[in-house]
């Protein structure tokens, strides 16, 4: 980690060293008396007058911003026509304040945002010096993995960005398949070899991968790094994640961080907060968290944890709107770790208490759309984990305030998804799981919550 102003070297060494958190007000840092981590308060202020952490990526010397930007999720308008485009004014303001705020890793993809995201991105960032930031985009070659497919999808990204070099270049969301299916997407069609010349060129700065799959698939992957030479691998990491992975198609963050870090691979980080899952969590979740910190958010709890780790390059957060963006600032800025007994508070303390929720783990990446049959499949499971971390979830009759929250979910359903997209429509096509990088059998989680709704309409529970 590299302190770069005295103030933060001052936090560190002081008090303070044991922890921070993000906060609401402009309290002053205060130490608990039972002998918990002291909690550093940060108002305003820090966004004029704070420092972006910053790390030094030891395979070629760039100093990155812990504060990632992932362009995947800017807000949407329609145009003239009526089609969904991204409000690239939105995104244009918020990427000018990231920068001016030292956030300098961009990270995109051909296919996100319905395929807007590399020139929505480029846009926004060709109006400031190339030398200010780092772009990152991926061969996501999924649905056709020919070369001429392949360099054309690379080619485009160039044009896309407006650049002639690519800092971070990721083979995207490999393990699913194991080294059949990296063959497929990047060795028979020569783009391992062509990849690796460009890297040589300096078209592309640092030649890496992001990572969806189980334990042995990850094993594989990291065989090849003698062959390949990984610059930096892309993994799920937060702190739910950190020992509470299926085990099954997903592999604990624990795991993979260790195996980096023998390595001494450079990480990124993308779901810090597992797709905004730790950033609204349950009541009983945020009661934990406020009777240790009063101060902090949830959000600041979950990115602080994953930051608390040397390895991490970056941390990925695709911020939609402007004060999500300030208040992930204000955690980055003159950033505090956790301390170790924090870090077990949140992923066996808390992340037990999680695993017994019945929400789905769903990020919200949006991989599984769009549904052939118009599904809402992101929708119907962003309204269900909210009513229950929210605690407006119907049980039964004997629950108290029952007829109340019966009514209220289904309103709140018919309001969050239109009808025609609702579970009920899902035929169990599974085109969707294909995509899924939480491995979420989505039809039967739809199917699922369609007998739940139904069992409400019908008054049946």
């Amino acid at each position: 980690m590299e302190k770069i102003n005295r103030r933060s070297f001052l936090k560190t060494t002081g008090a303070a060293a044991a922890g921070a958190a993000l906060v609401a007000g402009g309290c002053a840092p205060r130490a608990k008396e039972n002998g918990n981590v002291t909690s550093a308060a940060k108002d305003d202020s820090v966004l004029d007058t704070g420092q972006m952490e910053l790390r030094t990526n030891g395979g070629n010397g760039d100093r990155v911003s812990l504060l990632g930007y992932g362009c995947m999720r800017f807000t949407m308008k329609k145009d003239k026509d009526g089609k969904d485009v991204v409000d690239q004014e939105n995104a244009n303001a918020l990427i000018d304040y990231a920068l001016a705020h030292g956030v300098n890793y961009y990270d995109t993809s051909p296919v996100y945002l319905q395929g807007q995201s590399e020139d929505v991105t480029g846009i926004a960032l060709s109006r400031h010096p190339r030398s200010s930031y780092f772009l990152a985009t991926k061969l996501s070659n999924f649905s056709n993995a020919s070369h001429e497919a392949s360099m054309k999808m690379y080619n485009d990204s160039f044009r896309a960005l407006r650049t002639d070099y690519i800092d971070y270049y990721l083979l995207h969301a490999l393990g699913r398949g194991g080294l059949e299916l990296f063959d497929g997407r990047f060795v028979s069609n020569g783009m391992m070899d062509f990849l690796q010349k460009e890297r040589e060129k300096g078209k592309i700065r640092q030649l890496g991968l992001s990572f969806h799959g189980n334990k042995d698939q990850f094993d594989q992957l990291l065989t090849l790094h003698d062959k390949y030479h990984w610059d930096f691998v892309q993994i799920q990491m937060n702190y739910y994640d950190w020992l509470h992975a299926d085990g099954v198609r997903n592999v604990n963050a624990e795991y993979l961080y260790d195996e980096l870090d023998k390595r001494e691979i450079p990480i990124v980080i993308m779901e810090p907060l597992q797709g905004g899952r730790l950033a609204s969590v349950a009541e009983g979740v945020a009661r934990m968290l406020k009777e240790r910190d009063p101060l902090a958010s949830a959000a600041s709890w979950a990115f602080r944890f994953v930051g608390s780790y040397p390895r991490v390059l970056t941390a990925l957060s695709g911020m939609v709107y402007m004060e999500h963006l300030k208040d992930n600032l204000k955690t980055f800025m003159d950033f505090v770790p956790l301390s170790e007994e924090e870090k077990q508070f949140l992923s066996v303390d808390i992340a037990d208490v999680m695993a017994n929720y019945p929400t789905v783990n769903c990020n919200d990446c949006n991989y599984c759309m769009p549904c052939p049959y118009g599904v809402d499949i992101p929708g119907i499971f962003k309204h269900y984990n909210k009513c229950i971390n929210e605690g407006t979830y119907a049980k039964d009759r004997a629950q108290e305030g029952y007829r109340k929250l019966r009514r209220a979910y289904l309103v709140s359903y018919d309001r969050a998804v239109e009808s025609l997209r609702q579970a009920e429509h899902c035929i169990t096509c599974n085109q969707c799981m294909i995509h899924c990088p939480q491995s979420i059998a989505i039809p039967r989680e739809l199917h699922r919550i369609e007998a739940y709704v139904e069992k409400l309409r019908r008054n049946e529970l």
